[in-house]
C-alpha cells in the first residue's frame, strides 16, 4: 500500500519510471502534457543481473555492485523528482532471487525510491500497455512478445486492453547461459534448446492460436536488435519472418562461439546474449505460427509510466482487479458495503493522526470488498483463505508486495493478528497495513449481525499507542455480544502494541 499519493496529475508534471530488468536497467523522465506523455530523457545501462544469478538463488557480489552503482546515477537523475511520480519496478530476476528484501533495501537506498517487484503477468500486462501506447491504434487483436533476459512474455490485446498474459521462465541470457554457458554453438545444443522451449510454449500455444490475432509486435532490445539484423540480411521481408530468423541461425552456427559472431547490425553490447534471443524468438515463431513480426520501441518502462497516470486518474487497474475478484468469489455486496461505510467513516476521523494518504483510503475500500472472499471455501478460518487467495490470484496492476500488503489487510481482520506477516513487508507498508487491519477489523465487528442496522454515531481518536472508541451507553447495553467482542478485541491489538479503549457515552 503506497505511502505517497498519486492522486492529481497537473499539465506539465514531470514523471519517471525505472525498470531494472534482468538485462538492463532503464529511467525513462517524461513530463505530462496535453492529456499525453511526452518523453524528455533516458538512460540505460546494461547491468545484466541474470548473469550474476546463483543457482542457490544468490546475486554474485560483483552484479550487485553494478547494479547499486547504476541505480545511484539514475537516483540522482531522480532526486529533484517528488515520491509520487515516481515508480521503480523490478522483474524476473529479482523474483527469483533467495532473498529479495535483502537486495531491495540496499537498491531503494542506491535509488532513493521505492522499488516494487511485479509478478510475470503484471510485467506483461504493463509491456502490453506501452507497446499498444506506442503503435497507432487498431480495431484488431494484436500478439505482443517481449523477450527478456530472464523471462518472456506474451500477450494477446486488444485496443489498450491485454486480453491474454502469459510469462515464462525462459529468456536471452537464461537461454543462452543455459545452453551455451561454454560459449560454443552447436547444431545439437540448438535443437535440443528448441525442444525444451517448445515445451514450455505448449501450455498455452493452442489457446492463443485458437484465439488469434492480426499483427505482432516484438519489444525490447532483443527483439529490436534481431530486428536490425534480419532487416540488413533480407531488406525485402519488411520486418521480422522465419526466413530471417532462420539465417540468423545459420549465420550464428556458422561461427561456431559466441566471441566469433559476426552479423550485420549487431552491436557488441548485444553479442553475448543474441544467441538466446534468436533462438527464443526462432522457437516462438514456429510454435505460434507467426508469419511476420515488426518491432516497436515502447516496452514496460513506458507502460509504467502510463499506468501512473491511469492510477492518478480514473482508470486504475487495481479498481477492476477487486471487482472481478470480489464477484468471482460471491462476496455478499451490500454487506461489504456496510462495513466499507463504517471503516471509511472511521479512516476519516483518524486519517490525521495516523497520517493517512487519499490513496491508502482507496486500499482500505478495496479491503472491505474483497474481505470475505474466504467465505466461498468455508466459514472457518475465512479470513485465512481469503488472504490466500489475495496473495495468490492474478489482480492487474497490483505489485506482489501490494498484494502480500492487501492479503494482510484481509487475513488480519479477526482473530490472532499474523504480526509475522506484517513485519515481513517493507518497512514503508507495514505500518499502514497494521492501521487499516485495525479499521477493518473494528469495522467488521460492528456489523458482525449483517443487518442493515444503522449504527450509532462512533468517534475514534488514535494516539501512538492508544485507541479510544467512543459509543452511545444505551447502545452498548443493548449490544452485549459486540461489547464481549469489543473486549477480546484488547487482546488482539495487543499484538500490535495497541492499547484498545471503549468508551460509553
Amino acid at each position: 500500500m503506497p505511502t505517497e499519493s498519486t492522486k492529481g496529475i497537473r499539465e506539465g508534471d514531470s514523471l519517471a519510471a525505472v525498470d531494472l530488468g534482468s538485462n538492463s536497467f532503464h529511467l525513462v523522465v517524461a513530463r505530462y502534457e496535453h492529456g499525453e506523455i511526452r518523453v524528455i530523457d533516458r538512460l540505460r545501462d546494461t547491468v545484466r543481473m541474470a548473469m550474476g544469478l546463483r543457482p542457490d538463488g544468490s546475486l554474485e557480489p560483483e552484479r550487485q555492485r553494478r547494479a547499486l552503482t547504476c541505480l545511484a546515477r539514475f537516483g540522482q537523475r531522480l532526486r529533484e523528482l517528488p515520491p509520487e511520480r515516481v515508480r521503480a519496478v523490478a522483474t524476473n530476476t529479482v523474483r527469483q532471487l533467495r532473498s529479495p528484501r535483502a537486495f531491495l533495501l540496499t537498491a531503494e537506498t542506491a535509488l532513493g525510491h521505492p522499488i516494487e517487484v511485479v509478478s510475470g503477468r503484471e510485467e506483461a500486462r504493463l509491456i502490453y500497455l506501452g507497446v499498444a501506447n506506442g503503435i497507432p491504434r487498431s480495431k484488431q487483436r494484436r500478439l505482443v512478445v517481449d523477450i527478456g533476459g530472464g523471462s518472456t512474455e506474451f500477450i494477446i490485446g486488444l485496443g489498450f486492453e491485454p486480453l491474454e498474459t502469459e510469462s515464462i521462465q525462459i529468456g536471452c541470457i537464461a537461454t543462452t547461459r543455459r545452453f551455451f554457458d561454454d560459449g560454443k554453438l552447436t547444431r545439437k545444443r540448438w535443437q535440443k534448446a528448441q525442444t525444451e522451449i517448445e515445451v514450455e510454449l505448449q501450455q498455452f500455444a493452442a489457446g492463443y492460436r485458437a484465439r488469434g490475432w492480426s499483427d505482432t509486435i516484438g519489444s525490447s532490445g532483443t527483439v529490436r536488435a534481431l530486428g536490425a539484423i534480419c532487416a540488413a540480411l533480407r531488406p525485402a521481408d519488411n520486418g521480422i519472418t522465419l526466413d530471417g530468423l532462420e539465417e540468423v541461425r545459420e549465420r550464428l552456427l556458422e561461427a561456431g562461439e559466441i566471441g566469433r559472431i559476426r552479423l550485420p547490425a549487431l552491436s557488441e553490447d548485444r553479442k553475448a546474449v543474441i544467441a538466446g534471443g534468436a533462438l527464443i524468438l526462432e522457437t516462438v515463431f514456429r510454435s505460434l505460427a507467426i508469419e511476420r513480426m515488426r518491432a516497436c520501441d515502447t516496452a514496460m518502462r513506458e507502460g509504467l509510466l502510463y499506468d501512473l497516470v491511469g492510477r492518478a486518474g480514473q482508470s486504475d487497474p487495481r479498481e477492476a482487479s477487486v471487482l472481478a475478484l470480489a464477484r468471482r468469489y460471491g462476496v455478499d455486496a451490500a454487506h461489504a458495503a456496510r462495513v466499507e461505510t463504517t471503516a471509511l467513516a472511521l479512516f476519516e476521523q483518524v486519517q490525521d493522526a495516523w497520517e493517512f494518504n487519499e490513496t491508502q483510503r482507496d486500499w482500505l475500500a478495496w479491503a472491505c470488498r474483497v474481505h470475505e472472499i474466504g467465505l466461498a471455501i468455508a466459514h472457518s478460518q475465512h479470513q485465512v483463505h481469503g488472504a490466500y487467495l489475495v496473495a495468490n490470484s492474478d489482480l492487474f496492476g497490483f505489485t506482489r508486495q501490494e498484494q502480500q500488503a492487501l492479503a494482510f489487510v484481509v487475513r488480519a481482520q479477526r482473530r490472532a493478528i499474523p504480526v509475522d506477516e506484517v513485519n515481513a513487508l517493507p518497512e514503508r507498508l507495514a505500518v499502514p497495513a497494521a492501521r487499516l487491519a485495525v479499521l477493518l477489523r473494528l469495522s467488521a465487528l460492528l456489523h458482525r449481525g449483517r443487518t442493515g442496522e444503522v449504527l450509532p454515531r462512533l468517534a475514534l481518536k488514535v494516539g501512538d499507542r492508544v485507541i479510544r472508541l467512543a459509543l452511545p451507553k444505551d447502545w452498548l447495553d443493548t449490544h452485549p455480544l459486540t461489547r464481549v467482542d469489543l473486549d477480546t478485541e484488547r487482546k488482539h491489538l495487543a499484538e500490535l502494541n495497541l492499547k484498545l479503549q471503549i468508551i460509553a457515552t
